[in-house]
């Protein structure tokens, strides 16, 4: 076995070590699930953990001994968050309200990922239905930050990013319909990437259809980049989902960013709260892509204030969750849920379509906004992660002030966007910047935010070591 403890590598480097025999997928699921055993209890990643691994981990590894690997992931420990169905496993939702019963079919992103041959570990925890920033839900507690077990990790793809950063599995699913898989990202100072609506197909679609993507969680960009080769497949159960692309999404990711129009953005209709760190972490990386031969500009590109629209898709989204909920079990669920749904979600259909007037004419805008810009620089969250066990107290304030402000406005346009580190601040806590492109731009967002990882030269997240 290598002298690197295997759950510290990312995928790229597990699978050339399959290839050359000097690694089993074993020896790393082990390597994992022993970090897992150590860990875990202090940072309640997981809902649920998957019995089979080890037996799916010898099946890769047999595989590979053979010289027929399965598929351009096979054996690599991943794991999925449980707002996605995963055959033979409940679908929860952090919530004390579903159905406890396993479901009977994968989720298409699950089923790309068994395909191409990945061990998939457990599913990790979720804010309840993912409404949230903070990391905890009724059904499973409380899930911590490994760079700090006293502050949240984010949400609501909560499990996922503490799964990256503790080094749980190279690999992760998330899903985003307001930041959540960038903010968690931000807040554990992994690659969190929420791709073009549609490219990653999704089944069934949930209350958030209308802005919600499932995407990679990653130690790097390139290995986000290689999960999508296997979760970017169209899937005919979704109707909604882009034509198949079956590119390999890491060509030519390493081109840089020289000559690229970039646009620093600092407003979104409005102005974001930005603390100093995170505006020194913004200025970094701007002045990196610079450095880099990118063609930094600031500039606003004259949205109309996306609060006023976010805020009527996330009340009523919400409203919809209660109202399927059977009135017996609405007192199990997360209270700040159900305030939101009795304050937001009283529009009328009239409303309601106007709001959704006006995120086509967001989005319209932005379009012509990329005919200048290849790329968008912002900040990802407008603090470092805050503690952990804070109550949620006015969340509809919260939304904009603490939790999304820099984030939503991609799901409403739809475009790609991507979290990653861009240092750390005094305390130690990882602050991250936001890579955009345009919609259906994913190659551009991809090789925007390697470039700028590349140049920064940040190393892996291993806050645990």
């Amino acid at each position: 076995m290598p002298a690197i403890d295997p759950a510290l590598m990312n995928a790229e480097t597990l699978l050339a070590l399959y290839s050359r025999r000097a690694l089993s997928p074993v020896e790393a699921l082990k390597a994992v699930m022993e970090r897992v055993a150590r860990h875990n209890p202090a940072v309640n990643a997981f809902a649920v953990m998957n019995p089979h691994a080890l037996r799916q981990a010898g099946e890769s590894e047999a595989r590979w001994m053979a010289g027929r690997p399965l598929g351009p992931l096979d054996g690599v420990p991943c794991t999925v968050k449980d707002l996605l169905h995963m055959a033979g496993f409940p679908t929860r939702r952090g919530s004390r309200t579903t159905d406890p019963r396993p479901q009977g079919e994968d989720a298409p992103a699950v089923l790309g990922l068994k395909a191409a041959g990945a061990v998939i570990i457990g599913k990790t925890t979720t804010t309840e239905f993912g409404w949230k920033t903070p990391g905890d839900c009724p059904l499973h507690g409380i899930t911590r930050n490994p760079w700090d077990f006293q502050r949240t990790t984010g949400g609501s793809s909560s499990g996922a990013g503490a799964a990256a950063a503790a080094a749980f599995g190279a690999l992760h699913i998330g899903t985003d319909a307001g930041g959540s898989i960038r903010i968690p990202a931000a807040y554990c100072g992994i690659v969190g990437y929420k791709p073009s609506y549609g490219r990653v197909p999704q089944w069934p679609h949930g209350a958030f259809s209308a802005v919600a993507c499932a995407g990679p969680m990653t130690r790097t960009v390139r290995d986000a980049a290689l999960m999508m080769n296997a979760i970017a497949r169209a899937d005919a159960r979704d109707p909604l989902c882009l034509p198949d692309d079956p590119r390999e999404w890491r060509m030519g990711i390493e081109e840089g960013v020289r000559g690229m129009r970039v646009a620093l953005v600092r407003r979104w209709g409005y102005e974001p709260p930005l603390d100093a760190d995170g505006e020194a972490a913004l200025q970094r990386a701007a002045d990196t892509l610079r450095a880099e031969g990118a063609l930094v500009e600031e500039t606003d590109p004259e949205l109309p204030d996306t609060r006023q629209i976010f805020g009527r898709v996330w009340g009523v989204a919400l409203a919809k969750l209660v109202a399927a909920t059977p009135e017996e079990k609405r007192s199990d669920l997360d209270d700040g849920l159900a305030d939101v749904a009795r304050r937001e979600g009283g529009l009328s259909a009239i409303d309601f379509l106007a709001a959704d007037a006006m995120r086509v004419e967001a989005a319209h805008r932005m379009g012509l906004f990329h005919l200048r810009y290849d790329l968008i620089l912002t900040a990802a969250t407008p603090t470092a992660a805050f503690a952990a066990d804070q109550p949620t107290i006015r969340p509809t304030e919260a939304l904009w002030r603490d939790w999304a402000p820099w984030t939503f406005t991609q799901n409403l346009t739809r475009q790609p966007a991507i979290a990653l580190a861009a240092g750390l601040d005094a305390e130690g806590m990882p602050r991250a910047v936001q890579i955009v492109a345009a919609q259906g731009r994913d190659d551009l967002c991809l090789r925007g935010a390697r470039a700028l990882e590349r140049a920064l030269a940040m190393p892996e997240a291993n806050p645990m070591a």
